[in-house]
């Protein structure tokens, strides 16, 4: 669990210094910063995405995971969730539930976060969530200097997924199987880059409702290949 506790505190304390920093920006400052936000997660996005080895298994995967979130309504889950933390914590942040789901996925799928967590669970090792725990220290600054308080509360989406991948290494050891990891890592990237098409201000895309497609992908790779 160190190297979750050590990422943990480091989007803690970089969203603190990013609500600083963004308390200084302009308008037009804030407009730019998202739009290279955005930009940023499109690459990261896109970069995950071509790690596929079954461009129709990713395909599968998106298409029923996304039926199944909708069914569920998943994205209404994640944003009362938000709204709920806003609200006993007496935020009035606009951005809030923007700030809180956006940093979450952002932080909480790709490859660092599963191989990092499953090495930490199984070894001991928490190389990879340290390196892990840089970027999103740096990325949490970003991230809270346009989008606010919630990302800050991530912390807590951080804390708990990926300790809980960590506290289950054995058990989930299996997930970088190499015919998994990637394809696993291509659909998250596909859902990344929804969310880089939202904070361009292109289109609204629900991707919490797109989460299931995460287990399919891994269900399918299990099946098929």
């Amino acid at each position: 669990m160190k190297g979750t506790l050590v990422n943990t505190a480091t989007v803690l304390v970089g969203s603190s210094l990013g609500l600083l920093i963004g308390a200084r920006f302009s308008e037009k400052i804030s407009t730019m910063v998202m739009h290279a936000l955005g930009l940023a997660t499109l690459l990261i996005g896109f970069k995950m995405a071509f790690e596929t080895d079954s461009i129709l298994l990713v395909i599968g995967s998106l298409a029923v995971g996304g039926i199944i979130g909708e069914l569920i309504k998943l994205e209404e889950g994640l944003e009362r969730l938000g709204e709920f933390i806003k609200e006993k914590t007496r935020s009035k942040s606009g951005n809030f539930v923007l700030g809180f789901v956006t940093s979450s996925l952002v932080f909480c799928i790709g490859p660092m976060t599963i191989v990092g967590s499953i090495q930490d669970g199984i070894s001991g090792d928490a190389s990879v969530l340290y390196a892990k725990s840089l970027l999103d220290g740096f990325a949490s600054i970003v991230f809270a200097s346009t989008l606010g308080v919630g990302v800050i509360f991530s912390s807590l989406t951080v804390l708990i997924f990926q300790g809980g991948l960590t506290l289950m290494g054995k058990e989930l050891s299996f997930l970088l199987r190499p015919e998994v990891l990637n394809e696993l890592v291509a659909t998250g990237g596909l859902i990344i880059v929804g969310i880089g098409i939202y904070l361009l201000g292109i289109k609204k895309i629900k991707v919490g409702n797109f989460l299931p497609a995460l287990v399919m992908a891994v269900i399918f790779s299990l099946l098929f290949k």
